[in-house]
């Protein structure tokens, strides 16, 4: 085990260390006056159960970052391994839904179809954090998939799947 001190000229061993931890994969999902605006994040947690809350970081420097951190309602899509494709799409520009199909979810946020879970929420709380935002939605819809496919993993930079030992 290697130390030492998160500093300016640190951040690659820290995003290594960081690395290590691996996350489900989540695209966030917005309807902006311009049309549907998408973002893909691996910071999606759960949070309390009473009220249902749930929280996901978005970069401040990122440019979707005003559209999902002001009081317009959003949906959370959990990713199957077989939806990588749409995690890298959304990871490099957030416009583009020609490719996926959706529709307007009871909040009014694009759901996308094939997910392992969304979860439609309205905004409960920014909170600045560093250089990124922390958004907190209260989850006021949920659907899951019945045949829960193999979820889509983030860990070490690399997207991966989730198979459980059986």
């Amino acid at each position: 085990m290697q130390s030492f001190t998160p500093d300016p000229t640190r951040t690659t061993d820290l995003r290594r260390a960081l690395g290590q931890f691996g996350t489900g994969v989540a695209l966030i999902t917005v309807q902006t006056p311009e049309g549907p605006l998408g973002i893909t994040a691996n910071s999606f947690s759960s949070v309390s159960l009473d009220p249902p809350l749930v929280l996901w970081s978005a970069a401040r420097s990122s440019k979707r970052h005003d559209a999902f951190a002001g009081d317009t309602p959003f949906c959370i899509h959990v990713l199957s391994a077989d939806q990588m494709p749409i995690a890298h799409h959304f990871a490099s520009q957030g416009h583009d839904f020609a490719p996926y199909p959706w529709e307007a979810g009871p909040n009014g946020a694009p759901t996308l179809h094939g997910c392992l879970a969304t979860f439609h929420c309205s905004p409960y709380a920014v909170h600045a954090a560093g250089d990124h935002s922390i958004i907190l939605g209260q989850i006021t819809s949920a659907a899951t998939q019945p045949d829960e496919p193999d979820g889509l993993l983030f860990k070490r930079g690399q997207f991966g799947r989730f198979s459980p030992n059986d």
